[in-house]
């Protein structure tokens, strides 16, 4: 089954009853030798990785970028929000494309445009065309994380599938810190092009890969009715619109610009008008009925809320640290040990995990949420990376810990309602992560800024210089200068300046406590909601295996 054209030879081969997929689009699932399923498990990392770590470099190197396109602040935050504004309802379609046109086509065509489009940006450098590569990357990265986790069940037997879903599904998570561990310095070397030649290397090693070793046939079946563009067509730009307001809004700031209001208008009409589509379909690409029964609102709602509380990990620690000037460089033993952190939490999870018991592992991850969270609230503008070890560590673990079986619930509950759910599940778990992971950051950046204001005011209060430990701060400032600045009036001026930075740092420090604050309490309250239900369901399951 190796090679390229083991994909053309499918008329040739039958798979076994036990052999064939669940449903039209997955590749069938034969027995492999052992060598075969272990190039398997790696092209599944390999393309999980390549979907996720180039938004990742990015990412973390946003304010390097800034710099070397020039941009505003405002406008390299489009970079990240492009990628999720693509990558957030792209699935709609990959799934039925590939029920239709077989797995073959759907990598080659996702594959080839993103390498292309990649290649291209490194000559037409320019705002436009970096933000078309970065949602040209959110579309191939919903392909890949399919792609990922299709390759990952054909290296494992049947029996242990469940396990080849949770590794799959956590391998694009590592990405971010992988992307910590690269040095700013790389950046020196061809600044931003430095990036995009890597994530081309990537992008061509996947279609390598792919290209070599080809998944098992796939049954083919005719998919998309007409209406399904109907609803894309007004699902996709709500959702674009949706998460722009999301990603770009605390730092236009929420009432400044006008456009927000409009966009958010605009997808709070878009949004609905696709879902009234859909309720009236026969054969609804979004089943409205399904995705509004309470067991499934409360499964989004938690999923929701675990992808914001674990937002403090990309936003507040890092904010954090940023604040009191830390670097990439100086993170790099911190996020060597959260993404061993993370690799253990995936290992655990993939191997612990209970069928019957899936809400365990979620009501577990969010109990070590809080408590990492709770422990980041005592932070001083003394605290460096090594101080927060522990907490990181904790918070890398439960986010490894909660996709897989997040992943697993929905999928198992789609699936005992026919593989037409399919779809609907997949479009509300990438909305639960991409859109809940844009909300965490800003919601908590929102929070962060206020309390910050708060803070700054409070402290500015009770500089006066009658006080003569003010007095005493602003002439030491002042000296530090002297060798530079001999004007005793600017020495002055320049100390007050640097009094003046001091307490700014100092309530973003405290304002970022009020972050992890509040990270704890929601944690806490999603914690304590989710047990009832969790516990709920564990009793009808029980219930329902003793009458069997």
């Amino acid at each position: 089954m190796t090679g390229a054209n083991a994909l053309d030879a499918a008329p040739e081969w039958q798979p076994q009853p036990h052999e064939r997929a669940s449903m039209p689009g997955s590749p069938a699932t034969p027995d492999h030798p052992a060598m075969r399923r272990l190039a398997y498990g790696l092209t599944s990392a390999l393309v999980g990785l390549t979907g996720s770590l180039g938004n990742a470099l990015v990412t973390v190197n946003l304010y390097n970028l800034q710099g070397s396109l020039g941009l505003y602040t405002y406008e390299i935050v489009w970079l990240p929000t492009a990628y999720v504004m693509t990558n957030v309802c792209i699935n709609l379609l990959l799934i039925k494309f590939r029920q239709q046109f077989g797995l073959r086509l759907f990598t080659q065509i996702f594959l080839v445009g993103y390498v292309l489009a990649t290649f291209a940006h490194l000559f037409v450098h320019s705002f436009a065309s970096a933000i078309i590569v970065r949602a040209a990357s959110g579309m191939t990265a919903a392909a890949l994380s399919t792609l990922g986790l299709l390759y990952m069940i054909q290296a494992f037997p049947a029996k242990w599938r469940i396990k080849a879903l949770v590794l799959a599904v956590a391998i694009p998570q590592l990405a971010t810190p992988i992307a910590r561990l690269f040095s700013s310095t790389l950046l020196e070397v061809d600044q931003w092009r430095t990036l995009y030649i890597f994530e081309l290397g990537l992008g061509l090693l996947s279609l390598a890969a792919v290209r070599m070793l080809a998944l098992p046939p796939s049954e083919r079946s005719k998919a998309f009715e007409p209406l399904d563009f109907l609803t894309f067509a007004l699902f996709a730009p709500g959702m674009a619109l949706l998460c722009a307001v999301l990603g770009v809004g605390r730092y236009l700031w929420w009432t400044e610009a006008p456009w927000l209001g409009v966009a958010l208008c605009l997808s709070f009409v878009l949004i609905p008008a696709a879902l009234l589509v859909e309720h009236h379909r026969r054969n609804p690409l979004l089943n409205t009925r399904w995705l509004g029964s309470g067991d499934i609102v409360r499964f989004a709602l938690v999923a929701i809320l675990t992808r914001m509380v674990l937002s403090e990990q990309t936003y507040g620690s890092v904010g954090l640290l940023q604040v009191l000037g830390i670097g990439n460089d100086q993170m790099h033993t911190l996020y060597v040990i959260v993404l061993v952190a993370m690799i253990v939490g995936t290992v655990v999870s993939a191997f612990t995990i209970d069928p019957n018991f899936l809400g365990l592992q979620l009501l577990i991850a969010l109990a070590i949420i809080a408590v990492g969270a709770w422990l980041d609230t005592y932070s001083t503008d003394l605290t460096r990376p090594q101080d927060i070890w522990l907490s990181q560590a904790m918070l890398a673990f439960a986010a490894a810990l909660f996709i897989g079986p997040a992943l697993v619930i929905g999928l198992t509950r789609a699936m005992a309602q026919g593989p037409g759910h399919f779809v609907s599940f997949s479009a509300l778990f990438g909305i639960t992560q991409n859109v809940g992971g844009l909300l965490g950051s800003a919601m908590l950046g929102t929070f962060q800024q206020i309390r910050e204001r708060v803070h700054s005011q409070a402290i500015v209060q009770h500089l006066t210089m009658i006080d003569p430990l003010v007095a005493a701060r602003i002439q030491s400032g002042g000296g530090a200068v002297g060798r530079v600045i001999g004007d005793p009036a600017l020495r002055s001026a320049e100390g007050a300046v640097l009094l003046s930075q001091a307490a700014t740092r100092e309530a973003n420090v405290l304002a970022y406590n009020d972050v992890f604050l509040l990270i704890c309490v929601v944690a806490v309250l999603t914690f304590v909601w989710a047990t009832t239900h969790v516990v709920r369901i564990r009793r009808a399951t029980l219930r329902a295996l003793r009458d069997a």
